[in-house]
């Protein structure tokens, strides 16, 4: 594939993903896609067999960077792997915040909303998922190594703290507000250093 080739769907791609994080998946037309991204609808078809085979490239190109973002944030040097695990959900927090549009999370916007209609994009969503819980739970095994972090089930603490945090995530939508963000932090303190919530 051509250079210009990979950069003009990449470009339909990241047009796509900024329209659907926004608006959501079946609010945001096909035409309205090529015309953001200003590209002919032949050029869509390429690239793409459908809309909805289009939208599982995009969860699995977003979980593609996020996962590179990830590893960023838990191969920090000399912290600990509780500051480190401490430091993604800090900027878990960041990235929700209504002035970064382009980073909310994919999972909260499409979960509910394709679930039921697409197998496919469902199994996307559930596959990066199972991606970024599996990582977490490394990073929890290596704070219990290094003693930063509380003995536990890590796979089971992660997969929790994940869902948690998702939940927290859609609740601070409905309520416009980040308190269920900094509650969901300061859960999860709690239990990976097993202090009393205050």
């Amino acid at each position: 594939m051509k250079k210009d080739t990979k950069e003009t769907r990449q470009h339909i791609l990241d047009t796509g993903y900024k329209l659907i994080v926004s608006k959501g998946f079946s609010s945001v037309g096909l035409t309205e896609i090529l015309q953001s991204a200003g590209v002919p609808k032949g050029s869509f078809y390429y690239y793409f067999k459908s809309k909805e085979q289009f939208g599982e490239e995009i969860i699995s190109n977003y979980f593609r960077e996020y996962l590179v973002a990830l590893e960023d944030i838990f191969q920090l040097r000399g912290e600990s792997a509780y500051k480190r695990l401490m430091e993604y959900w800090r900027r878990w927090i960041e990235t929700q915040s209504d002035s970064c549009v382009d980073q909310k999370c994919l999972v909260v916007k499409l979960s509910a909303e394709v679930a039921d209609l697409s197998e496919p994009m469902r199994i996307a969503l559930l596959n990066g998922s199972s991606q970024v819980v599996q990582r977490i739970a490394q990073c929890i095994e290596a704070g219990i190594d290094d003693g930063s972090i509380v003995k536990s089930n890590a796979a089971v603490t992660a997969d929790f703290l994940y869902n948690m945090w998702l939940g927290a995530t859609l609740m601070s939508k409905l309520q416009r507000n980040a308190d269920g963000l900094q509650q969901a932090m300061r859960i999860t303190t709690s239990i990976l250093t097993n202090n009393t919530v205050t």
